[in-house]
């Protein structure tokens, strides 16, 4: 037969008749099979979450150091203290009727607009903006002891900042919505000039700098409210009141040297009513047009330098010291022989010689503004 080989047998059967075995997997491994299989799945999603996080960190991070974070801080930790604040007669805008319109709103909607905050080198809190929000919600505190008017939103700028440019923060929202007054944006000029901190310019170059946005017309009346203020100091009692081309138009005069400047001071001095304030400025400039602009006297020239971290500003019978330290805890005797040391000095150089021309070995460096 075809089929059998040589030896008479066909070929043999490999086929097993051996029934195959099933394996499936048992408890023991279905469990290790799940765990690890969860485990890759963990690792995986931490992976994932650990990614999210940084990135979260790092634009809280950034939102904090761009002054972009919002916090609810207690009225107690924020200070006042160490801006000026930009309007005048505080104690007249804490108590009028838009204070009142301002603390009912908050009273039913709450706090819609956040204040500026930043830090301090002490870590303190310090107010740059919103004034009126904050005034408001701690006048509701008071009157209610509401635990709702005891937090604030504020908006938290951290690190080193220029300080004339939280001067500029600090006036640019009322500017916009003009809601300060010329003598009340002159005055933050004046008193930027003066802060130790700030250097180099006078209240006149400051006016470029802070209100840079303002077209140069208002920036040319709010330069007249400067040497209104600065002429007539604190006998102009209620600056805010006076009117944009009234003010203008005294400071052109006591620039020209017409009327009798120092009268005018004293009689402004001895108002006692606002409302008679106008009518002595209306009249002091009827009486100015009858003096010859010839007679005009030439403007006051004026030193500046630092010694330390003193800001010292001469003027003709004035000398104007600036400093970060607080005179009224200094001891009454230490700052009697400071001063009378100094007098001493001025004194003894008055009696010497006139030096030669030149910068005087050790001295301050003077140069006029």
């Amino acid at each position: 037969m075809a089929d059998k080989n040589k030896f008479g047998f066909g070929p043999l059967e490999t086929k097993s008749t051996t029934p195959r075995r099933e394996r499936s997997v048992g408890p023991m491994g279905a469990a290790v099979r799940d765990t690890a299989v969860s485990l890759q799945e963990t690792t995986e999603a931490k992976v994932v979450q650990r990614r999210q996080n940084a990135e979260d960190a790092k634009s809280f991070r950034d939102a904090r150091s761009e002054g972009r974070l919002l916090q609810s801080l207690p009225l107690s930790r924020i200070s006042t203290d160490d801006l000026p604040r930009d309007r005048l007669e505080l104690e007249a805008v804490a108590g009028s009727e838009e204070m009142e319109e301002l603390k009912a709103s908050i009273r039913e909607r709450g706090q819609k607009e956040p204040i500026e905050v930043y830090e301090d080198a002490t870590g303190q809190f310090q107010l740059k903006k919103g004034w009126r929000r904050l005034t408001a919600l701690s006048q509701l505190y008071a009157e209610t002891g509401s635990e709702k008017f005891a937090t604030v939103i504020a908006r938290v700028e951290f690190g080193a900042t220029d300080r004339l440019g939280r001067y500029i923060d600090m006036v640019e929202e009322n500017v916009v919505r003009e809601d300060l007054s010329f003598a009340e944006m002159a005055q933050v000029a004046i008193t930027a000039a003066d802060d130790p901190a700030i250097d180099g310019d006078d209240a006149d170059a400051l006016v470029g700098r802070l209100y840079a946005s303002l077209h140069k017309m208002k920036r040319s009346y709010i330069r007249s409210f400067v040497y209104l203020l600065r002429e007539l100091g604190p006998a102009l009692q209620w600056p805010r009141e006076v009117s944009r081309n009234l003010g203008v138009d005294v400071a052109r005069a006591l620039k020209a040297g017409q009327g009798d400047a120092e009268a005018l001071r004293q009689s402004l001095a001895g108002l006692r009513d606002r409302e008679d304030q106008a009518k002595l400025l209306a009249g002091f400039l009827a009486a100015a047009a009858s003096t010859p602009k010839a007679e005009a006297r030439q403007p006051k020239e004026k030193f500046e330098f630092h010694v330390g971290d003193l800001k010292v500003t001469a003027r003709g019978g004035e000398c104007r010291i600036l400093s970060r330290m607080d005179f009224t805890k200094m001891p009454r005797h230490r700052l009697d022989q400071a001063i009378r040391a100094f007098e001493a000095e001025l004194k003894r150089d008055a009696a010497e010689p006139e030096r030669p021309t030149g910068r005087p070995t050790g001295r301050p460096s003077i140069r006029p503004l």
